[in-house]
């Protein structure tokens, strides 16, 4: 699939099997998201990978979290199911450092802009994914267990995993999206 493609016919997927990526793919994954942009070459931003045993136990914090916020028991499942639902889960975390010239959000954007990169290396070798977010990423005890600092912030957790639905297309002709006026 040649760059452009894969820019234009970009879709999430939220159902997602195994295979997940691995080996060669895994790292090609994770070296497209150290290419995002990144201003003073802060590489602000980290990476944890959970499969296996590692889901289960992102599972059991997301439950321990909802209980403890006193949530409904339909609540407490949601939240202990929700990382089962892909073979990987990758949660990418700005990791901002002090810098004269590069403010926080900007090293928040490039964390950004590296979930995005990766979830388009995963499509680019036949994988697929979805980037999640919510009110997750903010909660104390999630922060805790990804070993968050005060200045760490959970940009998202992106699920990998084989589509097990093919994507829709919706063509939207350039010339016509909302989106883009001129100056």
């Amino acid at each position: 699939m040649d760059a452009l493609d894969l820019l234009l016919n970009r879709r999430s997927a939220s159902r997602l099997a195994a295979p997940a990526p691995a080996g060669e793919a895994l790292q090609n994954i994770i070296h497209a998201g150290m290419r995002a942009p990144d201003h003073g070459a802060l590489q602000p931003w980290r990476f944890v990978i959970a499969e296996n045993d590692g889901l289960t136990r992102f599972s059991e914090v997301l439950r321990a979290a909802a209980i403890k916020d006193g949530a409904d028991e339909k609540a407490i499942e949601k939240a202990t199911q929700a990382p089962l639902r892909a073979p990987q889960i990758i949660t990418v975390i700005a990791a901002c450092k002090e810098s004269p010239k590069v403010p926080q959000w900007e090293q928040m954007l490039s964390a950004g802009c590296a979930v995005h990169a990766m979830q388009m290396a995963a499509l680019a070798q036949g994988f697929n994914g979805i980037w999640r977010t919510g009110a997750w990423t903010d909660h104390p005890d999630v922060r805790k267990a990804f070993k968050c600092g005060d200045s760490d912030k959970i940009v998202g957790f992106l699920y990998l995993g084989t589509p097990q639905l093919k994507a829709s297309l919706q063509v939207i002709p350039a010339d016509s999206t909302p989106f883009v006026t001129h100056l």
